[in-house]
């Protein structure tokens, strides 16, 4: 039997069990420790800023970020609508409203004008947000020399969610490096990761201070344990660190393989018709943690859930891209800002397998398993539903 391919597993080695032994021989197998600090210092110098906190998620990255710029119960903040909900999460944990803002089709992130223009209907009201979390999308940074414009013009804290996006880039810089703060995940499925755990990285040292100390449940500097504020257990474990480490130091590489494996999708797929790959946008250079492709059912002769449902009896794993926060059933009650983009791009969107240890064997499974989906077991979807070829 062929063994099952995954969207993204985790790509480990000798080089991250070494320092991992490492951390659990020394006996520092807690939260903190030498790896810890160790890891914050390199992923500063990686993406291009001062200070970084170590994390134990990318979502607890997300909600310091909140907390550390002041965002309080009742303030709104815009988001992009086209993410993971933890992006959304992080806003409600805070007790803030988010309101989504639709995304550029070809980009798949926060569309820049609208933006733009729901700013400046809120100024006009008096009615600023108290800030706007852009997101990274499937490694693609966002346009940050637009969207940061349009809030350093309103006067309103831009937070970079790039969970997704390790080492891609905007102009030249790193993602990370845009906003007053930033978040990534380690995530099993990242291009990195640690397991589980996430990275807060910000210019500001006060942003990283207030974030370090809530971490650490706001444990004030006494003897004994006091506590002016509520904090929470959010650091990151030595263990994690070690191996976030060793995962950062071949990062590099697990950036070109995915690239290529996206070059290759696109050089055997995009020939068949009715399918696009999501590209680089001209502004920066992808990660391409995933591969992600919308089709036209009636060019290409099946829908994207007939590939996924023909992928998945290949024993192969692929994925619907996002669902739309204003469409999920936990946020349909927040205002949202259009949506009809990201709503299209969830209806005929799909991630393929890309990870950095996919072989080209098991690439080949998964492009010939799409090449045959309009003609498997004779039958073909085209607008969703079942009809005789």
């Amino acid at each position: 039997m062929m063994s099952r391919i995954y969207l993204s597993p985790p790509d480990v080695g000798a080089a991250e069990r070494e320092l991992l032994l490492d951390a659990f021989d020394s006996n520092w197998i807690a939260p903190l420790g030498p790896h810890v600090d160790a890891f914050e210092r390199e992923f500063a110098a990686f993406v291009g800023v001062p200070y970084a906190v170590a994390l134990s998620s990318g979502t607890a990255a997300l909600h310091l970020s909140l907390l550390a710029l002041g965002i309080k119960a009742g303030d709104e903040v815009l988001v992009s609508t086209l993410t993971f909900a933890a992006t959304a999460n992080a806003v409600v944990y805070v007790g803030a409203v988010p309101v989504f803002i639709d995304v550029s089709p070809e980009t798949w992130t926060m569309n820049p004008d609208l933006l733009d223009e729901e700013l400046a209907r809120r100024a006009a009201r008096g009615r600023l947000p108290a800030a706007v979390i852009a997101v990274d999308l499937y490694g693609q940074c966002c346009d940050y020399a637009r969207i940061a414009a349009a809030c350093e013009q309103y006067g309103v804290p831009l937070v970079e969610d790039a969970a997704e996006a390790l080492g891609g880039s905007y102009g030249g810089r790193s993602a990370g490096a845009f906003g007053e703060c930033a978040a990534f995940s380690f995530n099993g499925n990242k291009i990195i990761t640690t397991s589980g755990g996430g990275m807060l990285v910000s210019h500001s040292r006060s942003i990283a201070d207030c974030a370090r100390h809530l971490a650490a449940q706001a444990r004030d500097p006494a003897p004994h344990y006091e506590h002016s504020q509520v904090g929470f257990n959010y650091r990151m474990s030595n263990l994690l660190a070690a191996i976030g480490r060793a995962q950062l130091q071949r990062l590099d590489e697990k950036i070109a393989k995915r690239r290529s494996i996206r070059a290759r999708y696109a050089r055997d797929l995009e020939p068949l018709g009715g399918i696009r790959i999501l590209e680089d946008a001209g502004y920066g250079r992808s990660n391409a943690w995933l591969t992600c492709i919308t089709i036209e059912p009636q060019a290409f002769g099946a829908t994207n859930e007939a590939i996924r449902q023909h992928l998945e009896s290949l024993d192969v794993e692929s994925r619907p891209v996002w669902k739309p926060m204003h469409l999920q059933p936990a946020f349909r009650k927040y205002p949202v800002c259009a949506g009809s983009v990201a709503a299209r791009l969830f209806r005929t969107g799909l991630c393929l397998p890309s990870g950095s240890r996919l072989s080209s064997s098991e690439q080949t499974r998964v492009i010939t398993g799409i090449e045959e989906t309009p003609r498997f077991a004779g039958r073909s979807h085209i607008g969703g539903r079942m009809a005789r070829v």
